[in-house]
């Protein structure tokens, strides 16, 4: 068997959900699985994907994540070079550059895609209501891909 080469990228695992799907003699579950993978020197990227159990589809999420990966522009100081406001799905976003030693102030699936892009210095609020992770992760990977 082939052996494993470390990846250059690090992984987080956002959620795992369990779904289902009606077939004539009851409901198939199946398991959801949202992945964020970076190298925390500005490249990052999000993957959701499905699978018969968790491994399965951290694996393809995992997979799914390289196909999208982004750059990230990171200023000197470590931060985001200018306020960004982005909008996926349901969820709504608001960026700013923080100054030195701040820290990452953000939620959740925001503060896992920061972290691994290397953004040390941001703050970050999420405006709608929205508690769904994957779409949080992507309005994040959004705003991202507006800085220039």
């Amino acid at each position: 068997r082939k052996e494993r080469e470390k990846s250059e990228f690090d992984q987080k695992v956002l959620d795992i959900r369990r779904v289902a799907r009606v077939v004539a003699g009851g409901r198939r579950f199946s398991f959801r699985a949202t992945v964020v993978i970076g190298n925390r020197k500005g490249k990052v990227g999000v993957g959701a994907a499905k699978g018969t159990d968790v491994s399965q589809a951290v694996e393809k999420a995992v997979f799914q994540a390289k196909k999208n990966i982004i750059v990230v522009p990171i200023t000197a100081r470590g931060t985001i070079p200018h306020e960004v406001r982005a909008k996926f799905s349901s969820s709504y976003l608001l960026m700013k550059p923080a100054p030195e030693g701040a820290g990452i102030i953000a939620g959740g699936a925001v503060r896992a895609v920061c972290d691994l892009a290397g953004v040390r210095n941001v703050s970050s609020k999420i405006i709608s209501r929205s508690a769904n992770k994957l779409n949080n992760a992507k309005a994040a990977i959004e705003a991202l891909k507006q800085l220039k």
